[in-house]
C-alpha cells in the first residue's frame, strides 16, 4: 500500500498574515468556546491581564487581534515594547513565548488594571514562558489563562467553506468532508489547500470536485504562502 503524502509537505512555505481577522468570521466550537467567552468578558479579568495560549493554526492572532479592534488596543510583538507609549492604554502582546520576557513586560504587567488591561498570546502556558528577570516569573505563573485548542471538525469545515466562499466558489458537497480528513488541522492548512484548489480549477477550467482536490493534495511540487 502506497503511503499518502503528508499535507505538511504538500502545503510549505513561509507564514504570511490571514486576510481577516474580523470577529464575525471567527468559527467558535466546542475547543474555542470558553477562549472566546474569556476574551468577551475583557472588563473582568482577574488584575486585567489574560493570556490566550493555543497551538498554529488555532487562531490565536485572529481571535486577538479582533479583541484589540474592539477593545481599542495598542498592538505589539514580544521585544518590541514602548512602556511609555502605553500607559493608560489597552494592549495586545504578542508571542511571548517566543523570546524571553524582558523587564518592559515587568513594567507593563506592572501598568496592567481592570481599565487599562494587556492581553498576551502564546503557544504555550505562561508558566513555560522564558524569562530573564526574577520578579517577573511570579507573575507570569499567575496570569489567567485562555487556551485554544487545534481546529475540530466544525471548525475546519466552517473555514474551508468561508474560504471558497470568499471566492465565489462553490464545491461538490463531497469536497469539504474530503478535505478535512486530509489536510492538516489549522487554518493556515485550510487557507492553503483552497488557494491551491482555485489556482487548479482556474488553470483548467475545471469545477471544484473531490477528484480536484486529490489531484492538488497529492501534488508533491505545489506550493504556497500560509497564514499564522
Amino acid at each position: 500500500m502506497t503511503a499518502r503524502p503528508s499535507p505538511a509537505r504538500q502545503l510549505r512555505l513561509p507564514l504570511c498574515r490571514a486576510p481577516s481577522d474580523r470577529r464575525e468570521d471567527f468559527i467558535v466550537s466546542s475547543g474555542n468556546a470558553a477562549a472566546v467567552a474569556a476574551l468577551d468578558g475583557w472588563r473582568s479579568w482577574i488584575d486585567g491581564r489574560l493570556a490566550l495560549i493555543g497551538p498554529e493554526g488555532s487562531g490565536k492572532t485572529h481571535l486577538a487581534r479582533a479583541w484589540a479592534r474592539k477593545a481599542d488596543a495598542v498592538i505589539f510583538e514580544s521585544g518590541q515594547i514602548d512602556v511609555a507609549a502605553v500607559r493608560g492604554r489597552t494592549v495586545l502582546l504578542e508571542d511571548v513565548d517566543r523570546r524571553p520576557a524582558d523587564a518592559a513586560v515587568f513594567h507593563l504587567i506592572n501598568m496592567t488594571n481592570s481599565q487599562a488591561p494587556v492581553l498576551f498570546t502564546g503557544r504555550t502556558p505562561p508558566n513555560l514562558w522564558p524569562t530573564e528577570v526574577p520578579d517577573l516569573r511570579s507573575r507570569l505563573n499567575a496570569l489567567m489563562v485562555a487556551q485554544l485548542e487545534s481546529p475540530d471538525d466544525s471548525v475546519l469545515e466552517g473555514v474551508l467553506n468561508k474560504f471558497f466562499r470568499e471566492r465565489n466558489i462553490r464545491p461538490d458537497a463531497d469536497v469539504i468532508p474530503y478535505l478535512t480528513r486530509r489536510i492538516e488541522r489549522s487554518v493556515p492548512a485550510a487557507y492553503a489547500a483552497v488557494t491551491l484548489i482555485d489556482e487548479a480549477a482556474a488553470g483548467g477550467k475545471r469545477e471544484v470536485t473531490r477528484a480536484l482536490a486529490r489531484e492538488v493534495l497529492d501534488e508533491p511540487d505545489q506550493t504556497i504562502d500560509l497564514f499564522e
